[in-house]
Protein backbone atom coordinates (compact mmCIF):
# COMPACT_ATOMS: atom_id res chain seq x y z
CA UNK A 1 0.00 0.00 0.00
CA UNK A 2 2.50 3.11 1.23
CA UNK A 3 4.58 2.20 -2.10
CA UNK A 4 1.03 2.15 -4.50
CA UNK A 5 0.29 5.33 -2.70
CA UNK A 6 3.42 6.84 -3.43
CA UNK A 7 3.56 5.46 -7.16
CA UNK A 8 -0.04 7.35 -7.46
CA UNK A 9 1.56 10.67 -6.86
CA UNK A 10 3.51 10.47 -9.63
CA UNK A 11 6.69 11.02 -8.74
CA UNK A 12 8.15 12.01 -11.98
CA UNK A 13 5.76 14.45 -12.72
CA UNK A 14 6.62 16.52 -9.59
CA UNK A 15 9.15 18.27 -11.95
CA UNK A 16 6.68 20.40 -13.01
CA UNK A 17 6.86 22.32 -10.02
CA UNK A 18 10.40 23.76 -11.15
CA UNK A 19 8.05 26.38 -12.69
CA UNK A 20 7.49 27.74 -9.35
CA UNK A 21 11.27 28.84 -9.65
CA UNK A 22 10.47 30.57 -12.67
CA UNK A 23 9.15 34.39 -11.63
CA UNK A 24 11.67 35.05 -9.07
CA UNK A 25 14.63 33.64 -11.08
CA UNK A 26 13.61 36.00 -13.97
CA UNK A 27 13.50 38.82 -11.32
CA UNK A 28 17.09 38.23 -10.24
CA UNK A 29 15.72 37.12 -6.62
CA UNK A 30 17.16 33.45 -6.29
CA UNK A 31 20.64 34.52 -4.77
CA UNK A 32 18.64 35.85 -1.73
CA UNK A 33 18.63 32.73 0.85
CA UNK A 34 15.29 34.02 2.02
CA UNK A 35 14.02 33.87 -1.20
CA UNK A 36 14.94 30.85 -2.20
CA UNK A 37 13.76 29.42 0.90
CA UNK A 38 10.54 30.59 0.40
CA UNK A 39 10.29 29.80 -3.39
CA UNK A 40 11.76 26.46 -2.30
CA UNK A 41 8.39 25.90 0.37
CA UNK A 42 6.16 26.79 -2.33
CA UNK A 43 7.40 24.55 -5.14
CA UNK A 44 6.96 21.70 -1.99
CA UNK A 45 2.98 22.88 -1.30
CA UNK A 46 2.50 22.65 -5.13
CA UNK A 47 3.99 18.29 -5.03
CA UNK A 48 1.34 17.78 -2.28
CA UNK A 49 -1.44 19.66 -4.17
CA UNK A 50 -0.50 18.36 -7.57
CA UNK A 51 -0.46 14.90 -5.77
CA UNK A 52 -3.60 15.46 -4.19
CA UNK A 53 -5.32 16.04 -7.19
CA UNK A 54 -3.87 13.11 -8.98
CA UNK A 55 -5.20 10.56 -6.50
CA UNK A 56 -8.15 11.85 -6.40
CA UNK A 57 -8.35 11.52 -10.48
CA UNK A 58 -7.00 8.10 -10.35
CA UNK A 59 -9.35 7.53 -8.09
CA UNK A 60 -12.69 8.79 -10.03
CA UNK A 61 -10.90 7.78 -13.56
CA UNK A 62 -9.93 4.45 -12.77
CA UNK A 63 -12.18 3.09 -15.99
CA UNK A 64 -11.34 4.98 -18.03
CA UNK A 65 -7.84 4.70 -17.25
CA UNK A 66 -7.99 1.08 -17.49
CA UNK A 67 -8.98 1.62 -21.66
CA UNK A 68 -5.45 3.25 -21.86
CA UNK A 69 -2.24 1.43 -22.49
CA UNK A 70 0.11 3.10 -20.24
CA UNK A 71 -2.48 4.08 -17.49
CA UNK A 72 -4.04 1.19 -16.68
CA UNK A 73 -0.84 0.57 -15.06
CA UNK A 74 -1.62 3.21 -12.29
CA UNK A 75 -2.20 2.01 -8.62
CA UNK A 76 -5.70 2.43 -8.68
CA UNK A 77 -6.39 1.30 -12.18
CA UNK A 78 -4.78 -1.81 -11.85
CA UNK A 79 -6.14 -2.77 -8.16
CA UNK A 80 -2.73 -1.78 -6.48
CA UNK A 81 -4.68 0.58 -4.25
CA UNK A 82 -8.15 1.00 -3.46
CA UNK A 83 -10.26 4.05 -4.87
CA UNK A 84 -11.27 5.01 -0.98
CA UNK A 85 -7.74 5.33 0.02
CA UNK A 86 -6.82 7.02 -3.13
CA UNK A 87 -9.62 9.69 -2.49
CA UNK A 88 -8.77 9.87 1.89
CA UNK A 89 -4.95 10.61 0.96
CA UNK A 90 -5.76 13.31 -1.85
CA UNK A 91 -7.99 14.90 0.44
CA UNK A 92 -4.92 14.91 3.00
CA UNK A 93 -2.90 16.01 0.79
CA UNK A 94 -4.74 18.30 -0.67
CA UNK A 95 -5.69 20.20 2.81
CA UNK A 96 -2.16 20.41 3.90
CA UNK A 97 -0.84 22.20 0.54
CA UNK A 98 -3.92 24.96 1.59
CA UNK A 99 -2.34 24.91 5.05
CA UNK A 100 1.29 25.07 3.31
CA UNK A 101 0.29 28.00 1.12
CA UNK A 102 -1.04 30.01 4.14
CA UNK A 103 2.09 29.30 5.67
CA UNK A 104 4.69 30.28 3.20
CA UNK A 105 3.02 33.01 1.32
CA UNK A 106 -0.64 34.19 2.87
CA UNK A 107 -3.35 35.34 1.20
CA UNK A 108 -1.61 35.78 -2.39
CA UNK A 109 -0.39 32.10 -2.15
CA UNK A 110 -3.25 30.43 -0.74
CA UNK A 111 -5.37 32.08 -3.39
CA UNK A 112 -3.11 30.57 -5.93
CA UNK A 113 -2.96 27.58 -4.31
CA UNK A 114 -7.13 27.01 -4.05
CA UNK A 115 -7.49 28.09 -8.04
CA UNK A 116 -5.63 24.93 -8.73
CA UNK A 117 -7.39 22.68 -6.76
CA UNK A 118 -10.98 24.01 -7.21
CA UNK A 119 -10.00 23.92 -11.27
CA UNK A 120 -8.39 20.52 -10.94
CA UNK A 121 -11.49 18.99 -9.30
CA UNK A 122 -13.89 20.93 -11.26
CA UNK A 123 -11.97 19.59 -14.14
CA UNK A 124 -11.87 15.90 -13.09
CA UNK A 125 -15.79 16.24 -12.09
CA UNK A 126 -16.87 18.47 -14.99
CA UNK A 127 -14.64 20.05 -17.48
CA UNK A 128 -12.62 17.31 -19.05
CA UNK A 129 -15.54 16.71 -21.26
CA UNK A 130 -15.89 20.41 -22.65
CA UNK A 131 -13.41 20.69 -25.66
CA UNK A 132 -11.11 23.48 -25.72
CA UNK A 133 -12.27 24.54 -22.40
CA UNK A 134 -10.51 21.22 -20.64
CA UNK A 135 -7.41 22.28 -22.75
CA UNK A 136 -7.34 25.78 -20.77
CA UNK A 137 -8.08 23.81 -17.42
CA UNK A 138 -4.95 22.07 -17.82
CA UNK A 139 -2.56 24.35 -19.12
CA UNK A 140 -3.28 26.56 -16.18
CA UNK A 141 -1.61 23.86 -13.95
CA UNK A 142 1.03 24.98 -15.31
CA UNK A 143 0.82 28.60 -15.36
CA UNK A 144 -0.48 28.81 -11.74
CA UNK A 145 2.91 27.26 -10.88
CA UNK A 146 4.80 30.16 -12.76
CA UNK A 147 2.58 32.46 -10.92
CA UNK A 148 2.78 31.09 -7.73
CA UNK A 149 6.46 31.78 -7.15
CA UNK A 150 5.78 35.59 -7.45
CA UNK A 151 2.88 35.12 -4.97
CA UNK A 152 5.40 33.12 -2.13
CA UNK A 153 7.45 36.17 -2.58
CA UNK A 154 5.41 38.89 -3.18
CA UNK A 155 6.54 40.09 -6.50
CA UNK A 156 4.65 41.66 -9.51
CA UNK A 157 4.01 39.49 -12.23
CA UNK A 158 5.49 40.50 -15.89
CA UNK A 159 2.19 40.25 -18.72
CA UNK A 160 4.57 39.05 -21.02
CA UNK A 161 5.52 36.38 -18.55
CA UNK A 162 2.05 35.60 -18.05
CA UNK A 163 1.22 35.20 -21.86
CA UNK A 164 4.61 32.93 -22.47
CA UNK A 165 3.99 30.83 -19.65
CA UNK A 166 0.04 30.29 -20.73
CA UNK A 167 0.71 29.97 -24.71
CA UNK A 168 3.85 27.28 -24.11
CA UNK A 169 1.30 25.54 -21.71
CA UNK A 170 -1.73 25.10 -24.13
CA UNK A 171 1.04 24.10 -26.55
CA UNK A 172 2.14 20.95 -24.63
CA UNK A 173 -1.28 20.42 -23.59
CA UNK A 174 -2.40 20.76 -27.48
CA UNK A 175 0.19 18.25 -28.14
CA UNK A 176 -0.68 15.28 -25.41
CA UNK A 177 -3.63 15.25 -26.49
CA UNK A 178 -2.74 14.82 -30.32
CA UNK A 179 -0.54 11.43 -29.04
CA UNK A 180 -3.21 10.62 -27.45
CA UNK A 181 -5.63 10.50 -30.36
CA UNK A 182 -2.29 9.14 -31.92
CA UNK A 183 -1.65 6.03 -29.82
CA UNK A 184 -5.33 5.35 -28.84
CA UNK A 185 -7.24 5.19 -32.66
CA UNK A 186 -10.38 4.13 -32.31
CA UNK A 187 -10.54 3.42 -28.75
CA UNK A 188 -9.55 6.90 -27.61
CA UNK A 189 -12.90 8.00 -26.88
CA UNK A 190 -13.51 5.39 -24.21
CA UNK A 191 -10.66 6.24 -22.56
CA UNK A 192 -11.36 10.54 -22.57
CA UNK A 193 -14.43 11.41 -24.69
CA UNK A 194 -13.89 14.93 -25.18
CA UNK A 195 -10.92 13.19 -27.78
CA UNK A 196 -13.94 12.17 -30.22
CA UNK A 197 -14.59 16.14 -30.39
CA UNK A 198 -10.83 17.05 -31.86
CA UNK A 199 -10.04 16.54 -35.45
CA UNK A 200 -6.61 16.24 -35.93
CA UNK A 201 -5.70 19.37 -37.67
CA UNK A 202 -7.78 21.08 -35.17
CA UNK A 203 -5.20 20.20 -32.64
CA UNK A 204 -2.28 20.86 -34.85
CA UNK A 205 -3.49 24.31 -35.40
CA UNK A 206 -3.66 24.95 -31.93
CA UNK A 207 -0.19 24.11 -31.17
CA UNK A 208 0.96 26.20 -34.22
CA UNK A 209 -1.01 29.11 -32.69
CA UNK A 210 0.21 28.22 -29.80
CA UNK A 211 3.64 28.05 -30.13
CA UNK A 212 3.58 31.22 -32.12
CA UNK A 213 2.27 33.65 -29.37
CA UNK A 214 4.78 31.72 -26.74
CA UNK A 215 7.81 32.63 -29.20
CA UNK A 216 6.60 36.32 -30.57
CA UNK A 217 5.56 36.91 -26.32
CA UNK A 218 9.30 35.87 -24.99
CA UNK A 219 11.09 37.47 -27.62
CA UNK A 220 9.18 41.14 -25.97
CA UNK A 221 9.45 39.83 -22.81
CA UNK A 222 13.50 39.26 -23.56
CA UNK A 223 13.84 42.63 -24.77
CA UNK A 224 11.95 44.46 -22.13
CA UNK A 225 13.74 42.75 -19.63
CA UNK A 226 17.15 43.57 -21.44
CA UNK A 227 15.77 47.18 -20.96
CA UNK A 228 15.66 47.34 -17.56
CA UNK A 229 18.82 45.38 -16.35
CA UNK A 230 21.20 47.35 -14.18
CA UNK A 231 22.24 50.37 -16.17
CA UNK A 232 25.81 50.50 -14.47
CA UNK A 233 26.96 46.90 -16.08
CA UNK A 234 28.23 46.28 -19.75
CA UNK A 235 25.38 46.47 -22.69
CA UNK A 236 26.96 42.88 -23.83
CA UNK A 237 24.78 41.64 -20.71
CA UNK A 238 21.69 42.61 -22.57
CA UNK A 239 23.30 41.01 -25.98
CA UNK A 240 23.68 37.65 -23.68
CA UNK A 241 20.27 37.86 -22.52
CA UNK A 242 18.39 38.82 -25.78
CA UNK A 243 20.44 35.98 -26.91
CA UNK A 244 18.09 33.53 -25.03
CA UNK A 245 15.48 34.05 -27.50
CA UNK A 246 17.31 31.68 -30.54
CA UNK A 247 17.41 28.61 -27.56
CA UNK A 248 13.76 29.18 -26.74
CA UNK A 249 12.25 29.05 -30.65
CA UNK A 250 14.44 26.26 -30.92
CA UNK A 251 12.91 24.32 -27.80
CA UNK A 252 9.50 25.09 -29.01
CA UNK A 253 10.28 23.61 -32.08
CA UNK A 254 11.93 20.29 -31.29
CA UNK A 255 8.76 20.16 -28.80
CA UNK A 256 6.70 20.46 -31.93
CA UNK A 257 8.44 18.06 -33.70
CA UNK A 258 8.79 15.22 -30.58
CA UNK A 259 4.95 15.73 -30.61
CA UNK A 260 4.80 15.23 -34.56
CA UNK A 261 6.72 11.76 -34.11
CA UNK A 262 3.97 10.95 -31.16
CA UNK A 263 6.41 11.75 -28.09
CA UNK A 264 4.29 14.46 -26.67
CA UNK A 265 2.09 12.03 -24.74
CA UNK A 266 3.80 12.41 -21.84
CA UNK A 267 5.45 15.87 -21.13
CA UNK A 268 7.86 15.03 -18.06
CA UNK A 269 9.04 11.76 -20.03
CA UNK A 270 10.03 13.70 -22.78
CA UNK A 271 11.91 16.56 -20.47
CA UNK A 272 13.82 13.59 -18.64
CA UNK A 273 14.22 11.71 -22.42
CA UNK A 274 15.22 14.15 -24.70
CA UNK A 275 18.60 15.24 -24.61
CA UNK A 276 18.33 18.09 -27.64
CA UNK A 277 15.70 19.49 -25.54
CA UNK A 278 17.15 19.77 -22.09
CA UNK A 279 20.45 21.48 -23.83
CA UNK A 280 18.63 23.98 -25.55
CA UNK A 281 16.67 24.70 -22.01
CA UNK A 282 19.98 24.35 -20.16
CA UNK A 283 21.28 27.38 -23.21
CA UNK A 284 17.99 29.30 -22.35
CA UNK A 285 18.73 29.81 -18.87
CA UNK A 286 22.38 29.89 -18.68
CA UNK A 287 21.74 32.81 -21.06
CA UNK A 288 18.82 34.82 -19.03
CA UNK A 289 21.14 33.97 -15.86
CA UNK A 290 24.03 35.90 -17.33
CA UNK A 291 22.64 38.63 -18.11
CA UNK A 292 20.50 38.97 -14.77
CA UNK A 293 23.29 37.33 -12.26
CA UNK A 294 26.77 38.00 -13.96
Amino acid sequence: MPRALLVATRPRQWLKNVLVFAAPGAAGLLGHPSVLGRTSAAAGMFVLASAGTYLVNDALDAASDRVHPDKRHRPVASGDLPARAALGAGAVLLAAALVAAQLVGGVRLIAVAGAYVAISLTYTLWLKRVPVVELACVSSGFVLRAVAGGAAVSIPISHWFVIVASAGSLLVVAGKRSAELSALGSSSGAHRPVLDRYPVPFLRSVRVLAGTVAVVGYALWAFERAGHLDLGRSGADAIVFQLSIVPFVLGVLTVELAIEAGEGGAPEELALRNRGLQLLALACVAFVAFGIYA
